[in-house]
Order: C-alpha cells, then structure tokens, then sequence
C-alpha cells in the first residue's frame, strides 16, 4: 500500500469456483480467521445494565461514522437479537429519515465537524467511483482526480492542508494515499464515507491528522445468501465486470461473509495508453449473544496503469487553445511511448476489529491491521549509445520491493456509571520501505522492462531502506450530563516515535514524541438544535517514503505540529438538515511535498501557516421527490514565515502572502430526484484562485465542475431482485480547467522543480497540474440476486 505519503503498500487472480465452492471457501476462510476470536468471545459473559453498542458511542453517531469520531465503545446489553441485528435494523429502517440532499448530508450528533455521504448517494454513482469522487462536493474538500475510470486515485484540499496531512482509514485502519485509494476497497462494498476535517480520535492508528480523518466503511455482510452483480461500459472504452456472493449466515454459527471480484479496463483519456485493474474484498463478521462481535476485512488489488504526464502551464495553455495533447505516445520509438511509462503494483491489506464484552462493566476492543505491497514506478531516461554504437531508449525506475506496515490497537473500556466511561489504550506500528532507484535499456518492442531483469539492466541505483516504529499510549473519558444533553469528551495521547533511513553512505535516526490533548464539548439544547466546541493538538511525522527520497546527508525533517479550535451549530428537522463550523488553524513546521515524478514526492519544511474561516452545509429532506443540497467554505489561510529558497539561494519573503493551495472560496450545490423507481443526481463544484508556489509568483484561477447521475430501478424479475440501469456523466460543459497542482514548489523560477514528460527534468517550468478529464459517460446494469 502507498501509505498516505504517496509510498504504497502479491496476490493471485480470481478463480472460477462454482457458487457452492465459494460458499465453502467462505465457510473454510471464516473458520480460520474467527478461530482466533472464539474464545475470548465465548469466555465473555453477559452483564448487566449494559448498553448496546449502537447506543454508546461517546459522541452518539451511527456505526457508520463511529471510526471518524472520537467515540468510546462500552459494554453491550445482552439480548436474544446478536449485536449487528439492532445496527441493521436501525439503519435500514431510518437511513433516509437521518439523510439530506439524497445522502449527501447525514445528521451529525458529534461534538466536532462530521461531513458524511451515505449508501443512498453511492448507489447513484457509477461503480468506478473512488472514495473522491463521493466527497468531492463536502464543503471542507477541493478533490483533484487525473482520470474518471476510477483507476488511480487523486488528491485532497483541506482546509488549506492536503491529504498528505490527513488520516485515510478503512474500516478504522491505515489504508492507501489519496493518489491510489483505488486500491482500498471497491465501492459497492462501501457502506459510507465520513470526513472529520479538523479532529481525530485519540484511538485512531494516525500519524497525521492535522487536515483530519477520510474513514471508508465497509459493508456488513448479509443475514442471507445472495449476491449483486453489475456491469459498466463507458467513456474510453471503459469496461467494468463486478460480481460480490454472500454467503448468509453459516449454519447457526453467527459467522457471515462475502467474496467480490472487480475487473476494470480502460484507455487512457489523454495520449495513448491501457489501464488495468482487478481486485478483491472479502469480508466477515460474527457476532455474539452478549454483544462481542468480530469483523475481517482484507482486499487485494493489482494495478498497471499509465503514469499521467502532469502538463506544466505552457503544456495546459496550449492544450486548451490549440488541442495540441501532453500525454504519453503510441510510438513504440519514442521514449516516451505509454508502454514506458506505466505503474505495476500489488497490493494487500487487512483490518481485523475484535470487540469483547468483559464482566464488571468492562469491554476489550483489539484492532490488528497489516498491509503489504509491492511494485514500480517507469519513467523515460532519455536516449544513449550502447557498446555495439546502437542508439537505445532508457528506462529510470522507482522500485519498491517493499512496502510493510504492521500494527494494532488496544483499548480497556470501563463504564464507570450511566453519565461516565472511561477508556485506557496503546497502539504500536511498525512501518518499513525498501526501495531503489534503477536504470534499464527500454525494450524494442517501446515497453518498460522489469527492473529486476538483468538482460536489460544498467545500473541497479541508489537503494535507501526507511522506516519508523510508533509507540503511543493514550487516555479517553466520555461523560454526559443533564439527561445527556450535555457531552463532553476529554482525552491525551502521547506518540513515541524512532524514524530512521538507511543508504549507501550511512545510516540516520531520530526519537520524536508528540503530545496530542484533546477536548470536545456538545450541547444538545433540544431535538433540533446542538452546539459544540472542539480543541485539539495534532502532528505529522515524514512517512517512511517520505525519508526514502531524502539522503542520509539530509536531516531528518521535524514534525508538523498542530493546534486546532473549532465551535459548531447544528440544526435538523423534517425539512432541513444545516451544520455551520467555524475553525483556527495554527501549524508550526509545515510540511509540503515537491513531485518529482513517478507519482513520487519529496518533503520539505516551509515555518509555520495559520488558517481560519467557516464551512456551512444545508440539505433538504425529499419534498416532491426533490432534496437539494449546497454547502459553501471561506478560507483565510496565510504563510507566517519567510522561507529559504535552495535553488535560488535566497529568501522568498513569503511572510503574509495566501498559503500555497488554499483556495480562499469553495462552493457546492447538489440536487436529487426520486418518483417511483427513477432517481437522478446533479451536482456543480467550484474551487477559487489559488497560490501555487511558496513565492506566491504562480496561481491558477478558479474553476467549475459538474456531474450527472441518473437511472431507474426495475421490479424484481425471476432471480433479479432489485435490477437497476443508470448513467453517470462528468464534466458535461467540456472544461478545460487545472483542478490543482501536483505539489509545492518554492518558486515559478526554480530549477529542477517539474520532471515532465521527455523534458530535460533540470529545467525550471514552474509547478505542473492535474487537469480535469474531458466529458465521460458509463452505463451500468446491476441487480442484487
């Protein structure tokens, strides 16, 4: 997996086991994996006065965005019904009654901002669709993407931070960077999507959490057997085959799971070039009678795609007023043909939650979590002679033979009366990257070799070997008071750290610590109006990719370190739902990353940045069919320090100037249609101007984009239960706009700032940009069976 620093975390393809073998893999696989968990589960025994643990989070939010909360969980009641039963009902039952603007709004009850988009507005996006293409229009958020068949991923905007700066989680987990968070989990596995734009759980396993949390819930598998299977055909000569079996309830056991399979294909939308994509989730759950339950959630995924040519501004202007194209070639001559500039990678990730019911009013919750990767990166090297006079192609790599992050969390709850629970815990992980930099011949067929083939090889390059080890103790209490209209959530969590690089020339650590005091306060004044109050410190340590692109002669950059204030009102009833969340932002030792190619980047420290200002978001319940939705942000966020540019060798006097993307205005406006079983979706977006460079010398202006969704749901016919076509368009004007920039640059006049196709990549063009993917259109069929 690259972890959320733009590093990456092998697997087998699907086989074509009948319906029955797979119900049997299921019930095999679950045997395994719940063995583990059965006896400390049956060991627990029922207690009294407990609550379910639906009821008690600390912050009282749904399941769904319990990982995005600072929530503690307590004891559950034991009853007849297993634990998820209640969950289920209650969400099925009152999803719509808890959504706004057709699930792109969800009423929040969390001491702290929550931005939330449900199963009901997932279901109308195309199936490609990463965890960015659902919350690009929350009000804290301008989301960048490269391409629209979902294959790669994109990049963040937060509150004048990026996703460099945020905690991405599945299911509670460390999970992919922004760039391929298309290796997490396909979307109609995904249950929901929960932004927390300025706090993060003390209990989360984060090492960056300054611009907040992006927590992806999976599915619960199904009570019953089934299954849903769909198919896509699109733009680009987008094709898109999925198929998820369910196994029901296994026997009487309590253990239930599922299986998916995704293959997706796809032309590149600018130059030449495939992309393919297959990938696996499997989940499952079991529950007990007194209120412990389990969940297992892995995911395979495996990847070649083109590596985009991200234009500089001479590139994007001529692209727009002449349509003379920057991407990749179908020369097999040319250095710069697709097949030389591709991105392999494997991947595997799993998150595996325990929660045990104890006696005396105690609960256990363990949380281990692992991913693994591995993979490279090629990029054109220009042209050489080789010993026989031949003129050939080079091909320069970043090769990740590894990528390994280990780690889990434990947490002891004790609910010491009715208005109290306190929570003690630790978490451990263990990260590592080992990567190289080598050179080959490109083949003569233009396609980019192995790196590890030694017929082609050159150089073997630099190899570096980073890495840290998180130990982290933490403290949670929840109380409420006044019939629980009054919440407040109090905790401490203290992160040690041992970060370390290794290369040819030597070898480097450091020891960091981080305090991290947390405090959130909510008051719920009646059932329809709420305040709250949040403050908090967070941090940011350089990720192990991060110090693989930094030489031993190089220090160790310092942590970011953040202190955040944020005060809220909320407002809900059967018409609207409206939150407003204003927010201060102090950070000192900044840290932005400078792309370098190959979808890498390098970290730099830029002083310290403040950023203030307020989101607003407002949905409408359906009223004739009809819920909109509009949600707008105000951004005042500016660079408190003058900061040494290297390449020039001077001061850029950058004190007082717009921090480096922080678009001062971002709006969004949504509206949803039901009648019968049709359904339509639209929604506009729009970013402001914004810095691109720390000078403040390079900006790109504002922009628009749109989205359509529309499609109809079908009577069940013979085995298709719910039988449903839709279409989903981006991009309907056509704009060609710069969505934002691939990094931070010191200035517009730097060298060695911008690797950019066959360029020579020590020449200074400025920053480069992700550019907005032309009009696409996907169909899909589906039913569930």
């Amino acid at each position: 997996m690259k972890d959320n620093h733009q590093s990456r975390g092998s697997g087998s393809r699907s086989g074509s086991l009948g319906y029955r073998r797979q119900l049997l893999a299921v019930t095999c696989l679950a045997g395994s994996v719940l063995a583990a968990f059965a006896t400390p589960a049956r060991a627990a025994q029922p207690a009294k006065h407990h609550t379910p643990r639906h009821q008690t989070s600390s912050r009282n939010v749904p399941k769904t965005a319990r990982t995005a909360s600072r929530a503690t969980v307590t004891p559950h009641v034991a009853h007849e019904l297993d634990a998820s039963a209640a969950e289920t009902v209650s969400v099925t039952s009152s999803r719509r009654a808890l959504n706004g603007g057709g699930g792109m709004m969800r009423v929040e009850t969390a001491p702290h901002a929550v931005q939330t988009v449900t199963k009901e507005f997932i279901n109308m996006r195309a199936p490609t669709s990463t965890a960015l293409d659902l919350i690009q229009n929350l009000p804290s958020l301008n989301v960048t993407m490269p391409d629209s068949s979902g294959m790669q991923g994109g990049q963040i905007q937060s509150r004048g931070l990026t996703d460099l700066d945020m905690g991405l989680l599945v299911d509670g987990a460390p999970a992919a960077a922004a760039k391929y968070l298309s290796e997490n989990v396909d979307s109609e596995n995904l249950e929901s999507v929960s932004v927390t734009p300025g706090s993060s759980a003390t209990d989360l396993p984060v090492m960056s959490a300054a611009g907040g949390i992006m927590s992806e819930e999976t599915r619960t598998p199904s009570k019953k057997r089934g299954g849903l299977i769909d198919f896509s055909y699109g733009t680009n000569n987008l094709s898109r085959e999925f198929l998820r079996l369910e196994s029901g309830e296994i026997g009487h056991s309590g253990v239930r799971g599922y299986f998916s399979f995704s293959n997706t294909h796809a032309r590149s939308w600018m130059g030449a070039g495939t992309n393919q994509r297959k990938h696996i989730d499997f989940g499952l759950q079991k529950d007990w009678h007194n209120g412990s339950n389990a969940k297992f959630f892995l995911s395979w995924n495996s990847a070649d795609f083109v590596i985009d040519n991200y234009p500089t501004s001479d590139q994007f202007f001529r692209y727009k007023h002449t349509g003379q194209g920057y991407g990749r070639t179908d020369d097999r001559k040319s250095n710069n043909y697709w097949g030389n500039n591709n991105d392999h990678w494997n991947q595997i990730f799993i998150s595996a939650p325990v929660h045990i019911v104890l006696p005396s009013r105690l609960s256990l919750d363990i949380h281990p979590y692992f991913s693994f990767g591995q993979g490279w990166d090629a990029s054109p090297g220009g042209t050489t002679t080789d010993a026989a006079g031949a003129t050939r192609g080079l091909t320069n790599y970043f090769l990740q033979n590894e990528y390994r992050s280990v780690g889990t969390v434990a947490k002891l709850n004790w609910e010491i009366d009715r208005h109290n629970t306190f929570s003690v815990g630790y978490w451990y992980e263990n990260t590592q990257t080992i990567q190289s930099y080598p050179t080959s011949y490109q083949m003569a067929d233009g396609n980019a070799p192995s790196p590890n083939w030694d017929a082609y090889q050159i150089s073997a390059g630099d190899k570096q070997t980073a890495g840290y080890e998180i130990q982290s103790l933490f403290v949670h209490d929840t109380a409420k008071y006044l019939n629980d209209h009054l919440t407040v959530d109090a905790g401490f969590k203290f992160v040690m750290t041992n970060i370390w690089n290794k290369d040819y020339y030597g070898r480097q650590e450091a020891n960091r610590t981080a305090p991290l005091p947390q405090l959130s306060i909510g008051y719920r004044i009646n059932n329809h109006h709420q305040v709250y109050l949040n403050v908090e410190g967070d941090y940011r340590q350089p990720s192990a990719v991060d110090l693989g692109w930094l030489y031993t002669s190089v220090a160790i950059p310092k942590n970011q370190y953040s202190i955040k204030e944020e005060l809220g009102y909320r407002y809900h009833d059967d018409y609207i739902v409206a939150d407003v969340a204003f927010f201060n932002y102090n950070l000192t030792n900044r840290i932005v990353d400078q792309y370098v190619g190959m979808n890498s980047y390098k970290p730099f420290n830029i002083g310290s940045q403040q950023m203030r200002g307020f989101d607003v978001m407002i949905a409408g319940r359906p009223i004739h069919g009809f819920s909109p939705y509009a949600s707008v942000e105000y951004l005042h966020a500016s660079q408190d320090s003058n900061v040494f540019d290297p390449y020039l060798n001077t001061m850029l006097h950058s004190k007082g100037t717009q921090a480096v993307m922080a678009p001062h205005v971002i709006a969004n406006f949504g509206l949803t249609y039901t009648y019968k079983g049709f359904f339509a979706n639209g929604t506009v977006h729009y970013t402001g101007p914004q810095s691109v460079s720390i000078a403040g010398d390079q900006r790109i202006p504002g922009y628009v984009t749109d989205t359509l969704s529309m499609g109809y749901h079908f009577k069940p016919f013979m085995f298709a239960q719910s039988p449903t076509f839709r279409l989903n368009f981006t991009n309907l004007t056509g704009s060609i706009v710069r969505t934002g920039a691939m990094g931070a640059v010191y200035s517009a006049k730097d060298p060695s700032t911008v690797h950019s196709g066959n360029m020579a990549p020590y020449t200074g063009y400025g920053n480069s940009f992700m550019v907005s993917p032309r009009f696409s259109m996907t169909g899909t069929i589906s039913t569930a069976f």
